[in-house]
């Protein structure tokens, strides 16, 4: 860090009057800022720093950037400018070594000093092999350097696009690649390959070309290029950007990458569909060699003339072979022919047969069919159908006079009295019942009540809860289990005890062996006993209840209502 030029900042009060006081002129809390603010400048100008970034968090969204530098001992506020951010070459990143250049001045917001950042460069090469470092597993934990994401090239592609410089040794030799191999189209987009502002311009370019349509003025190309020559760290850094990654990962057109020579490296490299040493090389991968695309043309077309010429010289055989098998036209005819001929002399024979028996068969019919034949037929059916007439009417007659009897003979037992006398002896039969069911009901459900107030009582009797009120109380261990003896108590242990009003927790201090009295061993025997009488009687004493409702019995049907009782 370069030392201040000036030893002292002068104010505009001497020492001696400040010491003193009196005679010090007043000063507003802006003047002494100003103040303050002009001898930094003035004492310290621009200076040379070297430290860590710390608290970046990128540009503002003015365009700014605040961040701070430090080393093992000081710290200081660091600030950009955004017309300065644009055109720095390496973006500084958190924990990042640089050295920095600018201006010491202070903020008198805030009464801090600060540098004012003009230029910024890594702390050398291994501050940048970091930088670079980091932002490889970056890429490679987002998924950008696996192979299975990667296409393969297309054999022989339309259009080529190349990004590089326009100007460089690079376009010459690839151009001259593509003459050399295959003649294509190729579609060069100018971008810078180095400086400040390279990867935006490469990073447009792929963006670019994969915003061309396929079918448009120009159009897309089939595979791309990005190409440069041979360089250092430094000059090959802008093909190191996260933002050009992310482009060529999310390209839909293969990319070949070929920055530097075999031995450099660089991220782009590891993202691109294919890397290729040189750009030369690029060029030979993009497009096939037209020597051997024509040798091999040729090759082709020998085979398949040769294969060819054998499928032919094989059907031909096939077909010489397959003639020699087939009869002559004039065998195959032959005898149809004589078939026809026959069929037509049977033919003229059956014609003439036909027409006789037809002729014959229509002259019997004439003759049934004569006038005075028809007449006689049409009387006959009509003295048929008159004594049908009579013998259905008198048969309907005699229907109508059988259903009428039979009617007569069910309405006699309809009738109103008959049906009056039926309803009353069945409203009796009713009401009877009703009352029989009424005192049935109230007979059960009064030998229920008794039988649940003895159970009840009985229950009360067994229960352990009136030896509880008696003053006693029952011990449990933390798992539910009733404990019996003191030995089975251990110091300290968690015990629920049961009274009669009530249950609560204690922790057993300690314990002590006595023999229990034959009263206490008696009052114990007979508390476990009634309990397992309470469990054993509670579903006693529900079955019970439910099998005391009386069952009802049919009643057998009365014919006391001599047989009227069948209507209901």
């Amino acid at each position: 860090m370069s030392r201040p030029a000036a030893s002292k900042p002068r104010l505009a009060a001497s020492d001696e009057a400040a010491a003193s006081g009196s005679n010090a002129p007043e000063m507003s809390i802006s003047e002494l800022a100003g103040a303050i603010k002009r001898a930094l400048e003035d004492g310290f100008g621009y200076v040379r720093l070297r430290g860590e970034v710390s608290g970046y968090r990128g540009p503002h969204s003015s365009g700014h950037c605040y961040f701070a530098l430090k080393d093992d001992k000081a710290k200081i506020d660091a600030v950009i400018w955004r017309g300065v951010w644009g055109r720095l070459k390496v973006k500084p990143e958190e924990g990042m070594e640089v050295v920095v250049q600018g201006r010491v001045t202070s903020y008198p917001n805030s009464s801090k000093y600060q540098i004012v950042i003009e230029g910024l460069e890594p702390a050398g090469v291994g501050a940048l092999m970091a930088v670079l470092e980091e932002r490889k597993r970056k890429l490679a934990a987002a998924g950008l350097f696996d192979d299975s994401r990667k296409r393969r090239l297309p054999f022989w592609p339309r259009v080529v696009g190349v990004i590089t410089s326009p100007t460089g040794a690079v376009i010459r030799d690839m151009l001259h690649g593509f003459e050399e191999r295959c003649p294509t189209h190729v579609m060069l987009w100018p971008v810078r390959v180095q400086g400040e502002t390279s990867a935006a311009e490469v990073t447009a370019a792929v963006r670019g070309f994969n915003a061309l349509a396929p079918d448009g003025r120009l159009p897309r190309p089939d595979v791309l290029i990005v190409a440069r020559g041979g360089g250092s760290l430094e000059d090959l850094w802008g093909f190191n950007d996260e933002a050009l990654c992310r482009a060529v990962a999310e390209s839909r057109i293969p990319v070949i990458s070929a920055v530097g020579h075999e031995t450099d490296w660089t991220l782009v490299d590891l993202v691109a569909d294919a890397r290729a040493p040189t750009p030369t090389k690029a060029a030979e991968w993009a497009v096939p060699k037209h020597s051997e695309l024509t040798d091999q043309t040729a090759k082709f077309g020998l085979r398949l003339g040769i294969a060819v010429r054998r499928v032919l010289d094989g059907a031909r055989t096939h077909l010489k072979a397959a003639a020699r098998g087939i009869p002559r036209i004039e065998d195959l005819l032959g005898l149809p022919r004589q078939r026809f001929d026959h069929a037509e002399r049977r033919l003229s024979h059956a014609l003439s047969a036909n027409t006789r028996a037809h002729h014959t068969r229509w002259a019997k019919a004439a003759v049934r069919l004569s006038p005075r034949l028809l007449e006689e037929r049409m009387r006959r059916a009509r003295e048929r159908m008159t004594t049908l007439a009579r013998a259905k009417a008198v048969a309907i007659e005699r229907s109508t006079v059988e259903h009428r009897r039979r009617l007569d003979r069910s309405s006699h037992g309809l009738a109103a009295s008959t049906l009056l006398h039926r309803i009353a002896a069945a409203g009796d039969r009713v009401r009877a019942l009703d009352r029989r069911l009424a005192f049935a009901i109230e007979g059960r459900v009064e030998q229920a009540r008794r039988r649940l107030s003895s159970t009840a009582s009985l229950l009360a009797t067994l229960s352990y809860q009136s030896v509880l009120r008696r003053g006693f109380a029952i011990v449990r261990d933390c798992d539910g289990m009733m404990l019996r003896s003191a030995a089975a108590i251990g110091p300290g242990q968690r015990l629920d005890i049961e009274l009669a009003d009530g249950r609560f927790a204690a922790d057993a201090v300690g314990t002590e062996a006595a023999g229990l009295s034959a009263p206490d061993l008696a009052l114990e025997e007979q508390t476990r006993q009634a309990q397992a009488r309470t469990q054993a009687c509670q579903p006693q004493a529900r079955s019970s209840v439910l099998s005391s409702e009386p069952r009802r019995q049919p009643r057998k049907r009365s014919s006391s209502d001599g047989g009227q009782g069948d209507l209901f």
